[in-house]
């Protein structure tokens, strides 16, 4: 009888979970900080939040050695058209080059489920959700990663954002204040990690990024959850660092 070996897989599933709201003038992008494959937690204190521009962040989940790999061609790429141009590419631009990178690889893609947001040239919040090859759309708010499933619902429910086939289009911009969209995404991932077996009671941080005329505010929240309901859960605040 011959010996069974376990399928050799090139990808890996680190879990993750991001998040978006854009709003007026400002966009708040918020990720948590635990990577971990299966039930093995391998680190509470990762970031998935990468700045690739003045005024765009991405977030990413999925496996992170193909994140990172796709941070640094698109650093490059950012590199070179600030060389060619003399300018920071728009947040737009940023979205359209994130989509032909990952459909670039689509034979062989990149294995991470990414949130893009930032402020357009008009300085309006705007976000922008992709699939793993490539097809993006821009919505008012999205959630990406093992937390989707759970944070999307409660976001339509809070949010009720405009179908994008209604004709004449509308705006699909939050009306929350920055303050509001903040306490939206502490909510969010309570409730989320709350239930969920990849975000599991205990230690849940995350990142959020606050996209507001060229300042970008990242802020690490550290929430240690009592096991007998939510409204138990203290909240303590760490570090804050402020990127102009």
């Amino acid at each position: 009888m011959t010996k069974q070996h376990p399928a050799w897989s090139p990808y890996d599933n680190n879990g993750g979970t991001c998040v978006a709201i854009a709003g007026a003038d400002y966009c708040v992008i918020a990720a948590d900080t635990r990577m971990s494959t299966g039930y093995s937690i391998l680190t509470r204190d990762y970031s998935k939040i990468c700045k690739l521009a003045d005024k765009c962040v991405m977030a990413s989940s999925g496996f992170q050695a193909d994140v990172k790999a796709l941070q640094k061609l698109l650093a490059a790429r950012h590199l070179i058209y600030q060389h060619q141009h003399n300018k920071q590419m728009s947040c737009p631009g940023m979205a359209q080059l994130l989509s032909n990178t990952l459909y670039y690889k689509r034979f062989f893609p990149y294995y991470s489920f990414n949130v893009l947001g930032g402020l357009d040239n008009e300085g309006k919040g705007c976000v922008y959700t992709y699939d793993a090859v490539g097809s993006y759309e821009r919505v008012g708010y999205s959630s990406q990663g093992s937390g989707s499933t759970l944070i999307m619902p409660f976001l339509d429910n809070q949010l009720k954002s405009p179908s994008p086939l209604l004709l004449p289009a509308q705006d699909a911009v939050t009306p929350l204040s920055e303050a509001e969209a903040v306490d939206l995404f502490d909510m969010s991932f309570l409730a989320s990690g709350y239930v969920a077996v990849m975000m599991p009671i205990g230690e849940i941080s995350f990142f959020y990024s606050n996209i507001r005329s060229g300042v970008i505010v990242v802020e690490d929240k550290l929430y240690i959850c009592a096991p007998v309901s939510v409204k138990d859960c203290k909240f303590q605040a760490s570090d804050m660092a402020i990127i102009l």
